[in-house]
C-alpha cells in the first residue's frame, strides 16, 4: 500500500501487529511523541514514554492508556540537555529490560534563544543529537539483544540550513545564529543515522532519519515574530513553506520508519516514504564518520559499536 503526505499514524499501522515488540519514544509527554507512543501502544508494542517534565509524562501515558486498553504503558524521567540524565534514564531501562526493538527519537528543541546545556553545549545541538546519541549507545546492548530492532531520529527539512560547522559545532567563537544551530543539528540526526546503520545494520539494528513535515506543536514555543518573518523570508527563496500536516499526520513518517517492512536502513524519510531530497552533506559517510567521533570526544565515553576487533 503506498502512504504520503496525508497519510495518518493510524493509516500506516493497519494490520501491523507489535505484541512482542518494546519501544521507546522520547519527548513523548506532547505533540508527535505522544502520538507516537499512542499509535505503537495500540498496535500491541510496550512503551516507555520519556520526558523531563514528569507531571505531563503521567498525564500523557495516561491518554495511551486510555487510547489503548491493556497496553503495557510506562515512564521514564529523561532530560535531554543532561549526559547525566541520559545515562540514569538508560541505567534504570538496561536494570528493568533486556531487549528494546523501536527508539524513537523524537525529542527536541527548535530556534532557541541562545544557551548552553548543563554540559556546555550549544542547547540545539546539544539536545537534538549528543543527547539522543548518548542515549542510543547507551541503550545499544538491549536493541541488539533481540533484532530485528530500529531507531528513528526525527531531522527535518531545516537540515538544508547548515551543515555541521566542525570547528565550532557549540558557537564558542561564531556568532549564535539560532536558524543555522537548529539546522546543523538536524543535519546531526541524519548523519546519525547514517553511521548508526553502517555499525549496527549487519546485525539487525537499522538506523533511519524522517521529516515530519510541518505541523503547529509546542516546537515552535521559542519562536517570536521576527523568527516568523525570517523564517518566511528563508522558505520564500527555496519556493515557499509547505502546507501544515495534523500531529497524526506528522506522525505517520515516523511509525512508518519504525514499522514498514522491507525498508532499507540508512534513509532518510518523508511523507510515509523513502527520499533522496535532502542536503548533499547529510548523505556522507565519511562526514557520519567523523560526526560519531566528534561526538564520543563531546560525551566523553567512547562506542567501539559495530568496530571489528
Amino acid at each position: 500500500m503506498t502512504f504520503g503526505f496525508e497519510s495518518t499514524t493510524d493509516d500506516v499501522l493497519a494490520g501491523i501487529d507489535l505484541r512482542g515488540r518494546v519501544a521507546v519514544v522520547t519527548g513523548a509527554s506532547t505533540g508527535i511523541g505522544k502520538e507516537t507512543a499512542r499509535a505503537l501502544a495500540s498496535a500491541g508494542a510496550a512503551v516507555t514514554l520519556a520526558g523531563r517534565n514528569p507531571t505531563a509524562l503521567a498525564a500523557a501515558a495516561d491518554e495511551v492508556r486510555a487510547a489503548a486498553p491493556g497496553a503495557v504503558v510506562e515512564t521514564g524521567d529523561l532530560d535531554l540537555t543532561s549526559l547525566a540524565s541520559v545515562r540514569a534514564f538508560a541505567s534504570a531501562y538496561l536494570a528493568q529490560h533486556d531487549r528494546l526493538h523501536l527508539l524513537v527519537n523524537n525529542a527536541g528543541v527548535m530556534f532557541t534563544p541562545f544557551e548552553r546545556t548543563a554540559d556546555g553545549f550549544e542547547l540545539q545541538f546539544g539536545t537534538n543529537h549528543l543527547g539522543h546519541f548518548l542515549l542510543t549507545c547507551l541503550l545499544a546492548p538491549a536493541l541488539l539483544a533481540d533484532p530485528p530492532a530500529r531507531v528513528v531520529n526525527l531531522s527535518s527539512a531545516g537540515h538544508g540550513i547548515s551543515d555541521v560547522d566542525w570547528d565550532d559545532p557549540n558557537f564558542e567563537r561564531r556568532e549564535y545564529d539560532k536558524f543555522v544551530a537548529y539546522g546543523q543539528s538536524k543535519t546531526a540526526n541524519v548523519l546519525f543515522a547514517v553511521e548508526l546503520e553502517r555499525r549496527l545494520g549487519p546485525s539487525g539494528v537499522h538506523a533511519y532519519a524522517v521529516h515530519p513535515g510541518r505541523i503547529p506543536t509546542e516546537l515552535g514555543r521559542y519562536m517570536t515574530r521576527d523568527d516568523f518573518g525570517a523564517l518566511s523570508a528563508r522558505a520564500e527563496a527555496g519556493g515557499g513553506l509547505p502546507p501544515k500536516k495534523t500531529i497524526p499526520q506528522g506522525a505517520a513518517t515516523t511509525v512508518y520508519a519504525a514499522t514498514a517492512p522491507d525498508l532499507p536502513g540508512g534513509t532518510y524519510l518523508a511523507d510515509c516514504a523513502v527520499t533522496a531530497e535532502h542536503a548533499p552533506w547529510a548523505r556522507d559517510p565519511d562526514a557520519a564518520a567523523r560526526l560519531w567521533a566528534l561526538s564520543e570526544e563531546l560525551v566523553g565515553e567512547r562506542f567501539p559499536l559495530g568496530e571489528v576487533a
